[in-house]
C-alpha cells in the first residue's frame, strides 16, 4: 500500500503527527552529528591537555585554547586563563563551566520528550475520531448485511493512526535514551578530567603572572608627571657686534 494512502487515510490527527515527526527527526540528526565531533576528539584532547600540564601550564594553556571548539576544551581552559592563582577558584571554574557545557548537551531533550508524550495521545485520537465515523455510518437495520461490510475497513483504517503516533514515540524514547546515556558518560569524563587537573594544580600551581605583567609592561607606557617635562633649552642670542 502506498504510503501517501496511508497518510490520508488516517485521518487529520495525520498532520500533527508528521509535524511532531519532522521535529524529532531534526533533533535527532543534529544531536548525533553533534556527539559524532566530540566523542571521536575528546580523548585526544584530554590526553594532550594533561600530559602538557605536567611539564609546562602555559603550554597546557594554549592547546585548551586551541580545543576551545570543543566542550571538554573549554571545560579545562576555563581555570587555566585565570591570573588568580589559588585552589577553590581554580575548582569554582571547573564547576561552573561543566554546569554550562552539561547544559548545552541536553539541548533538545525537551522537544523529544514532548513528542513522546503527545505522539501516541494523538495517534489514539486518531483513531478514536475514526471510529467515531465509521460506528455512525452504521444503521440498526443494515445490521448483518452487505451495507456494513466497509464499516471493518474503516476501523482497520482508522487504526493507523496509532500505529504511526506509536512508531513515532518508540523513535524517538530511543534516541532520547541514547542522548542520555552520552550526557552521563560525559559527567565522568568530565569528573575524571577535572580531578586530574586539580591534582596536578595542587602538586605544581602555575603561575601566569609573569606572562601578564609581562604583556602589561610591553603594553604601557607610563605617563609623564606634570611639571617634569623638560623644555629644550634657548637658543642662546647673537654675539652683539662690538661697539
Amino acid at each position: 500500500m502506498d504510503i501517501l494512502d496511508l497518510f490520508y487515510k488516517g485521518g487529520p490527527a495525520m498532520w500533527p503527527l508528521l509535524v511532531l515527526s519532522i521535529l524529532s527527526l531534526s533533533v535527532i540528526f543534529e544531536r548525533l552529528w553533534f556527539w559524532l565531533r566530540i566523542l571521536t576528539q575528546e580523548k585526544q584532547i584530554v590526553d594532550r591537555i594533561l600530559d602538557a600540564a605536567q611539564d609546562n601550564w602555559e603550554v597546557a594553556a594554549d592547546i585548551a585554547s586551541r580545543a576551545s571548539h570543543q566542550p571538554v576544551g573549554r571545560f579545562l581552559y576555563a581555570p587555566l586563563r585565570l591570573t588568580k592563582n589559588d585552589a577553590e577558584t581554580f575548582r569554582l571554574a571547573l564547576e561552573a563551566t561543566a554546569e554550562d557545557e552539561l547544559a548545552g548537551m541536553r539541548r533538545g531533550e525537551k522537544l523529544l520528550e514532548a513528542v513522546i508524550a503527545l505522539a501516541p495521545l494523538l495517534g489514539l485520537l486518531g483513531t478514536v475520531l475514526g471510529l467515531i465515523r465509521a460506528l455512525r455510518a452504521i444503521r440498526i437495520g443494515d445490521l448483518g448485511t452487505e451495507s456494513t461490510a466497509g464499516v471493518t475497513t474503516g476501523i482497520g483504517e482508522s487504526l493507523i493512526a496509532t500505529a504511526t503516533g506509536l512508531i513515532v514515540a518508540i523513535i524517538s524514547l530511543a534516541f532520547y535514551r541514547l542522548f542520555q546515556s552520552f550526557v552521563v558518560n560525559q559527567v565522568k569524563v568530565f569528573r575524571k578530567a577535572g580531578n586530574e587537573m586539580e591534582l596536578l594544580y595542587r602538586q605544581s600551581p602555575p603561575d601566569f603572572s609573569n606572562r601578564t605583567s609581562a604583556i602589561v609592561r610591553d603594553n604601557f607606557t607610563p605617563p609623564r608627571k606634570p611639571g617634569k617635562t623638560r623644555l629644550s633649552e634657548p637658543p642662546e642670542p647673537p654675539n652683539s657686534p662690538e661697539q
